[in-house]
């Protein structure tokens, strides 16, 4: 049990630093309440489900071709700068206002799905970490063990994420107007800035 225990920490350790994802769901729970969060962390979630089935099932080496690199580095800097953008650009309406519209969830979903999946630095975790774990499990463990180790880094993901839907909504209950917009424009910027990180990685793999 402690050793699953330690692979929840592990999730939860590796989903803590600041990134594109909590920038997003900041943005999202400020506005829209702790649901959009939620949602739009599980959306990433699924995201590095996808990334850890590439791995188990020996397929992630594509991922790592040099077109891929570069598509991936390109895709990602694109969905990053347009968000960021949008971000601000509700700035212009009334922030009350643009609280209390009717936000479709699976909006929320997709965003997320996308931020993770488009984001190469996933790519470069899961190689990495869950790589090497998976490694080291099949060793020495058989494949319940394998599957609980893996569930232990998921629910260690999904904690954090709950934990920053919790902070996010904390910003909408308040519904304080100048709170929401500095959030907003944080976040904003915040993704517009890992973008153009993205956008010279992506240079950097075609040009050089």
């Amino acid at each position: 049990m402690s050793v699953l225990f330690s692979y929840i920490f592990l999730g939860i350790s590796l989903s803590a630093p600041v990134g594109p994802i909590n920038a997003a769901q900041l943005d999202r729970g400020a506005r829209h309440g702790f649901m959009h969060a939620w949602v739009l962390g599980i959306g990433a979630m699924f995201a590095d489900l996808v990334y850890m089935l590439f791995i188990y099932f020996g397929i992630a080496h594509f991922l790592n071709t040099p077109f891929m690199q570069a598509f991936l580095w390109s895709f990602g800097s694109f969905i990053l700068i347009y968000t960021g953008i949008e971000t601000l650009t509700k700035l212009r309406q009334d922030i009350k206002d643009s609280t209390m519209v009717e936000s479709k969830i699976h909006h929320s979903f997709i965003t997320g799905f996308l931020m993770a999946l488009s984001n190469p630095l996933n790519i470069l975790f899961w190689l990495g970490i869950y790589g090497s774990v998976l490694t080291s499990a099949i060793k020495h463990s058989n494949m319940a063990d394998i599957l609980l180790y893996s569930s232990g880094i998921f629910i260690g993901i999904l904690i954090w994420d709950v934990i920053m839907a919790f902070m996010a909504s904390r910003f909408h209950k308040q519904n304080n107007e100048l709170i929401l917009y500095w959030v907003s424009v944080i976040s904003g910027i915040s993704l517009i800035g890992f973008g153009i990180y993205f956008a010279f990685e992506a240079i950097r793999f075609i040009f050089f």
